[in-house]
């Protein structure tokens, strides 16, 4: 049978009843799916690394000291002074309103501009004071200069003990620990 042209059409809507059960049908298949899902213990997962390239934008405002140099393959690729007076530094500091970078080579200071963006470090071409210090001293300049004017990387570890690591294109990664102004 057809409804004559002219008659309203009619719809069955659904009883408030049957909207709750297919609901909760729905909601208990929902929960039944996620209890399907897969899980991983702790032990399976890899260990986590808490050097972060996103929170490289956190270094505005930091100090660090250099703890070490080492290679690509773990050797060390320069000689940091044991005496925190004595080792390298890098201060990256904004009370000027621009992002400057200062600190000590391990002879001469020196002082640039920086950028922060890409989840890395970027320093422009650095200036230094130009005092001699023998031939040691020199090396170790010449050598963390080298590397922070070659960044390819830069990872961040805020929480204790914060941590710093340029990775450097020419394969030396230089780390440094957080210094109290």
């Amino acid at each position: 049978m057809s409804n004559p042209p002219n008659a309203p059409l009619r719809y069955a809507l659904p009883r408030p009843r049957r909207l709750l059960s297919c609901a909760g049908a729905f909601a208990a298949g929902l929960a039944l799916a996620g209890c399907a899902m897969p899980t991983h213990p702790d032990s399976a997962a890899g260990p986590s690394n808490p050097l972060n390239p996103a929170a490289v934008q956190l270094l505005d405002g930091t100090s660090w000291v250099l703890q070490s140099a080492q290679t690509s393959d773990g050797q060390t690729a320069f000689g940091v002074p044991a005496d925190p007076k004595a080792a390298p530094t890098l201060t990256l500091d904004t009370t000027s309103g621009q992002r400057r970078a200062s600190g000590f080579a391990g002879c001469n200071r020196f002082s640039g501009r920086y950028a922060l963006g890409s989840g890395k470090l970027t320093l422009d071409p650095l200036t230094t004071t130009r005092k001699a210090c023998g031939a040691e001293a020199d090396s170790l300049e010449r050598a963390y200069l080298d590397a922070l004017a070659h960044i390819g990387a830069t990872l961040v570890q805020m929480r204790p003990p914060q941590q710093m690591r340029i990775v450097a294109t020419t394969g030396v990664t230089l780390t440094f620990a957080r210094e109290d102004r």
